[in-house]
């Protein structure tokens, strides 16, 4: 559902590369829900939904803030979730307005409120997935990616945000990261997303035979991408 971070190497391969998926990964972070204006996508590796400004940032002299909404546009509509706690739509807005400025925890506050009030709703597991990943709580993300996922198992670009919670959190579950990003090519076999964490996993286990295979489909499905060098250097110091 704001990072432009992912190391690349051994830390590089884990910020560079991976949170690449931050920047471009797809559309899985796509725009908090569909009865919400979906939120500016972003550059980069980061996905739709990301905030690409600086929080607090303004531009221009009339006040305008980057999320393309004006200060009093901002305020009225978190006074108006506030005042109405039973507007879905509300709170799903004022979420979105304070995703966009890396309010992580205004976000989050305001997204629980909509799953209480639709607790079937897809997009907004999925966005409490990308907020509390963003705020590195991946095992809180684990959670909510894993339940939109209950709902809709084939979705490969959630699946591989699932993945990364297994490889970003203090003591890294490699194995279970694979397996999810198997998973998620299953479903989707030209996830370039996928196939580039993927390689990132075997490397951190030293599984140059798989890591160089894996880097061979993703040269084909994604030739342009620019991790492809950093990967193969990367997987040619196994064993080194």
């Amino acid at each position: 559902m704001t990072k432009d971070n992912i190391l690349f190497g051994v830390v590089g391969l884990l910020a560079g590369l991976i949170i690449g998926f931050m920047f471009a990964n797809s559309v899985n972070k796509g725009a908090l829900a569909s009865s919400a204006t979906p939120a500016t996508a972003q550059t980069g590796n980061l996905p739709p939904g990301h905030p690409d400004v600086p929080p607090g940032s303004t531009a221009g002299s009339a006040g305008q803030q980057q999320t393309g909404a004006s200060v009093p546009e901002v305020q009225a509509a978190i006074e108006k979730a506030k005042a109405e706690p039973n507007n879905f739509d509300a709170q799903v807005k004022a979420a979105e307005f304070y995703y966009q400025i890396q309010r992580f925890d205004g976000a989050i506050d305001f997204l629980k409120k909509a799953n209480e009030l639709q607790p079937d709703n897809y997009d907004v597991l999925v966005q409490l997935g990308n907020v509390n990943f963003d705020s590195d709580q991946y095992q809180v993300a684990e959670k909510w990616y894993e339940a939109a996922l209950n709902k809709k198992p084939d979705q490969a670009e959630v699946r591989t945000d699932y993945g990364l919670t297994f490889m970003f959190r203090d003591k890294p579950d490699y194995d279970r990261a694979i397996t999810e990003f198997n998973r998620a090519l299953i479903a989707d076999p030209n996830q370039a997303q996928a196939l580039q964490n993927l390689i990132v996993a075997y490397t951190k286990k030293g599984d140059a035979a798989r890591a160089k295979t894996t880097l061979e489909k993703l040269s084909k499905v994604d030739p342009s991408n620019a991790a492809i060098s950093k990967l193969n250097e990367d997987i040619g110091k196994i064993g080194r």
